[in-house]
């Protein structure tokens, strides 16, 4: 029983000397791990893909998006199903629409293979079914090719992409467990100055290095490392973050009521009791509760009546006045009343 036990203490001891060997002396590489996931802990609970089951998102400013998965022969079916998931979690904290987040998949082993382009689908659970059907390559890890395949046909505007004058970000996210077997350099080099903003995620065996020669910088914002499947799905709450811009009502907003947020834009609404005005901003009160708050001026006050009944009543007073007409028990308040009449 001790041996067994002695192996099992050495075996776990040099998995972390491994581990502590691989980074010290290296900021970057040390940086580039910062997000990793232990092996026991923090695992979330199995899921399985539901393309109608949509959460809530954030406001993603508009990009063009194409994830670059490794579906190489060292994922193994129950890993990439991890994999889906993710794609799909992400999928669930973007506005996705034509006007709005446009979403591609590139999947890849020793060949390439576009699942779908960025005009393909506007709706998220057409997207997340389409997801759903991604089937691993299962042979090499081409990374190069699959980033030079983005380049030249997910990330052009015959496949969906908007033009440069839009001044549309245009993203990339690479997920791979591996090493690479061609040159990731140059082709990434060349794709970040094409204006394309890299993040790559590395999962298990996947290489410090090739992962840090592929991303944009600051590599601490780009570079992600997570120990197993298992938990890529946590990477989706640091995506949603770092992909997500600030509300448009929350930036400020000349709304006299309500501001609602709608995309990368925003409109205004008014409060109940009230319409938009044409001005798109303001709002005044509804018809009916206007009803209520007018004085209906008596149509009889004309200014010819109004002098009748000045030139009448001074009349009667000079008469009274002069006792033309006998005030009396009887004629005094038929008078009076005759008077406040007049003065209504």
């Amino acid at each position: 029983m001790k041996p067994f036990l002695c192996s099992i203490l050495w075996l776990l001891l040099s998995d972390v000397l491994a581990t502590y060997h691989s980074s010290v002396g290296d900021p970057q590489l040390i940086a580039a791990q910062s997000y990793a996931q232990t092996r026991n802990h923090g695992r979330p609970p199995f899921r399985t893909l539901n393309p109608q089951k949509t959460d809530s998102h954030c406001r993603s400013r508009p990009m063009d998006l194409v994830f670059i998965i490794d579906s190489s022969r060292s994922v193994r079916p129950g890993e990439f199903e991890k994999v889906r998931i993710f794609l799909a979690d992400m999928v669930d904290t973007l506005d996705v629409g034509s006007d709005a987040t446009r979403v591609a998949v590139v999947n890849y082993a020793s060949t390439v293979k576009i699942e779908f382009l960025l005009k393909s689908h506007f709706d998220k659970p057409d997207m997340k079914k389409a997801i759903s059907r991604i089937e691993p390559l299962a042979t090499g890890t081409m990374t190069g090719l699959a980033i030079k395949t983005a380049v030249n046909d997910a990330f052009t505007e015959r496949s969906g992409a908007r033009p440069r004058s839009r001044k549309i970000n245009k993203v990339a996210i690479i997920v791979t467990d591996g090493r690479p077997q061609d040159q990731v350099e140059e082709v990434s080099a060349a794709a970040r100055a094409s204006g394309i903003e890299i993040y790559a995620v590395g999962v298990d065996r996947a290489d410090m290095r090739s992962l840090q020669q592929m991303a944009s910088t600051p590599l601490d914002d780009h570079v992600f490392y997570v120990e197993t499947y298992g938990v890529i799905e946590k990477l989706t709450s640091k995506f949603k973050e770092t992909l997500c811009g600030p509300e448009p009502c929350a930036m400020g907003h000349d709304c006299e009521h309500i501001c609602v947020n709608s995309n990368a834009s925003h409109y205004c609404q008014c409060r109940n009791g009230y319409v938009l005005n044409a001005d798109k901003k303001t709002c005044s009160p509804k018809r009916e509760e206007l009803k209520a708050e007018v004085v209906v001026e008596d149509p009889c006050k004309c200014e010819a009546t109004l002098a009748f009944q000045k030139q009448t009543h001074a009349a009667i007073q000079q008469l009274t006045a002069k006792h033309i007409l006998p005030v009396d028990s009887d004629t005094g308040p038929f008078l009076q009343n005759i008077t406040s009449r007049l003065a209504l």
